[in-house]
């Protein structure tokens, strides 16, 4: 298999001191070669590894000079060194089936990888979960996991999937949380395919056969122009009060039943079907707020205290392990180069830059909080069309055609739609015909720019 390289050197760090620069490739510590960045961190835990790296062809074994428990300081260009593993379903709802041609290569590749899920959260479906897998899972602890559920009915499960394996693939799920691993569920609602009376029997199922589950998020079925899938449609808007009322029976099932809520819908439902959110205190840690779900409510509460929530959810092991690379969600978003914060004198012009549901849930934030209203430039998805009006999902070419004849001082553009720099259609944020400022996506960040705290610009005369 071809060596990962080594991304970053941390300046002072064990690493720069053995010698290790940016452009070597890791070959082995230990003289054990790593399956993957997991591998990689237990073997580095140790006192003093040794390094094997190849450079110019040749391979140069570095003994690190460092304590046990602390970090060597490289960042390695991928999380799996062996062949990531791939997805051989067909589901009829998968977003990748409904990318337009000429995106990043990256964003083509269905993973259906349990690293990935420890790793960054991915959701794995387990239909190529093996004997193998378990116990690596089992002795290595690896631990929160994330499993697309869809439907608890066999059948159906593996006719969603498209995969014979989808009807028995949830065998694992009952394993691994016998064994302690935590696991988060999804279930992706495909409307008049596993709603109405089938996400009733699906959450009764969850409830008998699966009650260690952490959470379960209900998401909407996301559709683009490009589908060629004739069952895929929108969910309308009865359609999304319908699945918010038999959420909300089973929340309050599981309350009883559990002492928790364990079952949430995303933020979506509630837009979709002009509905109140529930209550802060409902979404206990916030396990799924990066599946969409309680994301209003958080934001609104960071808005009020100028605090970002903590998650309990994705950001557990990634944020501790010692040279994982920042992949998909977890990409920088913007790395500002010498372009800190300026402050206009006098009255400025505000707007803040985001999508359909953005402004939507901007609304009754600021509603809820008395706040003075504040413009919106609202950003249609024509790029793909649909029914996708996520922030994290705006183009670059629509926000673009958005801002364009816009005369506004300063432009609030959230960083979540930004992965180093770029938007998911490959549009640097450099070549945008207005300046904005890059914001974090969070209620904290945005009220302190409202406030007069201004970050980095980009885009305009600073291409």
């Amino acid at each position: 298999m071809p060596y990962p390289s080594i991304l970053r050197v941390s300046s002072g760090s064990p690493a720069e001191r053995a010698g290790i620069v940016a452009g070597d490739a890791l070959v082995a510590v230990n003289g054990v070669p790593p399956r993957d960045i997991i591998d990689y961190q237990q073997l580095v835990d140790g006192p003093d590894p040794l390094v094997t790296i190849q450079r110019a062809g040749l391979e140069i074994e570095v003994p690190v000079d460092k304590p046990a428990g602390t970090l060597v300081g490289m960042e390695i260009s991928d999380a799996l060194f062996d062949k990531v593993r791939t997805c051989d379903n067909h589901c009829e709802f998968c977003f990748i089936y409904q990318l337009p041609k000429g995106l990043r290569r990256t964003l083509y590749v269905k993973d259906d990888d349990y690293r990935l899920s420890f790793l960054y959260g991915n959701f794995t479906t387990l239909t190529r979960f093996t004997e193998a897998d378990f116990e690596r899972v089992i002795t290595e602890r690896l631990s929160p996991l994330y499993v697309s559920i869809h439907t608890t009915d066999p059948l159906l499960r593996a006719e969603m999937l498209r995969n014979r394996r989808g009807a028995t693939s949830l065998r694992w799920l009952e394993h691994l949380l016998d064994a302690g691993v935590t696991v988060h569920g999804q279930i992706v609602l495909a409307p008049a395919i596993n709603d109405g009376d089938r996400l009733r029997a699906t959450l009764t199922d969850i409830l008998l056969r699966f009650p260690k589950l952490a959470s379960v998020g209900v998401v909407p079925l996301g559709v683009s122009k490009y589908t060629k899938e004739p069952r895929m449609r929108p969910m309308t808007k009865e359609e999304a009060r319908e699945a918010i009322a038999t959420v909300e029976e089973f929340s309050d099932v599981a309350q009883a039943m559990l002492g928790k809520t364990m079952v949430y819908c995303s933020d979506e439902f509630y837009l979709l079907g002009e509905m109140e959110f529930p209550p802060y205190s409902s979404y206990a840690d916030f396990e799924q707020l990066e599946n969409g779900v309680g994301v209003t409510r958080a934001f609104e509460r960071e808005f009020a205290l100028l605090e970002r929530t903590k998650s309990a959810g994705h950001s557990g092991f990634f944020s501790s392990i010692d040279g994982a690379p920042a992949l998909g969600y977890r990409a920088v978003r913007f790395r500002p180069k010498g372009f800190g914060q300026r402050r206009s004198a006098g009255a400025v012009s505000v707007a803040i830059v985001t999508s359909t549901y953005g402004k939507l849930a901007l609304g009754r934030v600021f509603e809820s909080k008395g706040q003075a209203p504040v413009d919106v430039i609202e950003v249609t998805n024509e790029f793909f069309g649909g029914n996708i009006a996520v922030t994290g999902l705006m183009s670059g070419q629509d926000v673009a055609r958005a801002i364009a004849t816009t005369d506004y001082d300063r432009l609030l553009l959230p960083d979540v739609c930004l992965s180093e720099g770029r938007f998911i259609d490959g549009l640097d944020a450099r070549e945008l015909p207005r300046e904005v400022e890059v914001v974090p996506t969070d209620g904290a960040s945005l009220a302190a720019a409202l406030q007069g705290t201004t970050f980095p610009l980009i885009g305009g005369a600073r291409g």
